[in-house]
């Protein structure tokens, strides 16, 4: 009976850890199934990189906005191209400074370091101040969530994941995203491929056929700036 209990615990303590929507150990904005229009945002994580101008490209000429969560280390690469960001009316979110593969094994110090350098970083480059994070990974635990509240964070997660950086197949990719939109969804994608580009582009144009329109993530949400 021990064993099964520890069992037990331990698939709890693993799932909260790696779906954010359990909200086990903090509040995460997952999805907003309170939206009254044809609404949704698309997030893009890991950039910005030298395809976020082709995807910025796609998104004017739809007359489409989104949220960029991005990474420090990718920001001192391409600063232009961050600037390019928000200078475009969409949102930028803090991805923190390095997306380090430990992060789910970081102290509630090295956390909170990880998002403040980013931060720092985000405002001398362009100004930037967000309230908004993203775990890397999708990551959430105890010394997480006291990083995100100590830095004065949202934590932002997803109702629908493209995994777009393991799937080749667009179509596979299009037939996990496109069935599950409605009202209130959002979208993870990253601006680190082609083919990232590649499927936006027939996101948008279902996106169109469908009269949904991809708003902020502090719009469908409705944070108050």
């Amino acid at each position: 009976m021990y064993f099964v209990a520890l069992a037990v615990f331990g698939l709890v303590t693993f799932l909260g850890v790696t779906n954010m929507d359990f909200n086990r150990f903090l509040k995460s904005h997952t999805n907003n199934p309170n939206v009254e229009e044809r609404i949704i945002a698309l997030t893009f994580d890991d950039g910005p990189s030298e395809y976020t101008p082709k995807l910025l490209d796609l998104l004017a000429r739809h007359q489409q906005k989104a949220t960029f969560f991005c990474i420090g280390t990718q920001i001192i690469k391409y600063p232009e191209i961050f600037q390019s960001i928000a200078a475009e009316g969409h949102e930028v979110g803090n991805h923190t400074f390095s997306h380090s593969n430990a992060t789910g094994f970081l102290t509630t110090f090295k956390m909170k370091r990880e998002i403040i350098r980013n931060d720092r970083l985000m405002l001398k480059k362009a100004g930037i101040q967000t309230d908004l994070y993203r775990p890397p990974f999708g990551i959430t635990n105890p010394n997480i969530a006291r990083a995100i509240s100590k830095t004065g964070k949202k934590c932002i997660g997803w109702d629908i994941r493209s995994f777009d950086t393991s799937i080749s197949d667009e179509k596979k990719i299009l037939n996990r995203i496109l069935p599950k939109i409605k009202p209130g969804s959002v979208i993870l994608l990253h601006d680190t491929s082609d083919k990232s580009c590649s499927v936006l582009e027939e996101i948008l144009l279902f996106l169109e056929r469908e009269n949904y329109r991809s708003v902020t993530v502090s719009e469908l949400f409705n944070f108050k700036k």
